[in-house]
């Protein structure tokens, strides 16, 4: 599973700490400053909780080292500019997508488009949600969808 690296939590980020907080390291090398947060208060946070821990915080790219006065400058700077160019990134897409729905196209992915007896056939073959939507190879979320627009929906299973 992919976690978007704008999300304070993440598996492997909490292992990250859980290990550090344990004692377990010395140093936390990274190779971008940008793979470890995505917005400057994330990031202060983390090399906060870093430093309290006594562990220096490494990044490869950018040579920085947050053992030194010059480094936790730079580390600073560095993630300012880092949310800046997030936050530019994120108001072109939406851009995007407005001036795309401006222009009548669909954004977002395509529908699934199935027969209604490839809905009889699943869901006579299968008892839960799940199932159907593993025979029609789709999500559940569509095949909930696909099976209310047919009024299907009654027979078959939530559970599993």
């Amino acid at each position: 599973m992919r976690v978007s690296g704008a999300k304070d939590r993440r598996p492997a980020l909490d292992l990250l700490l859980s290990d550090a907080r344990r004692r377990m390291c010395d140093v936390v090398a990274c190779v971008k400053l940008d793979r470890l947060a995505r917005s400057v208060h994330h990031l202060t946070s983390l090399a906060r909780e870093f430093q309290a821990l006594g562990i220096d915080l490494v990044f490869l790219d950018q040579a920085i080292d947050t053992s030194t006065p010059a480094g936790r400058l730079l580390f600073h700077v560095l993630g300012s500019i880092a949310e800046f160019e997030r936050d530019l990134i994120r108001e072109r897409t939406v851009a995007g997508m407005t001036s795309a729905k401006r222009r009548g196209a669909r954004v977002g992915r395509p529908r699934t488009v199935l027969s209604r007896s490839q809905l009889l056939v699943a869901v006579q073959a299968g008892g839960s949600l799940a199932e159907v939507a593993r025979l029609l190879g789709t999500s559940r979320a569509t095949a909930r969808r696909l099976l209310a627009e047919a009024g299907l929906s009654e027979r078959v299973s939530r559970t599993r």
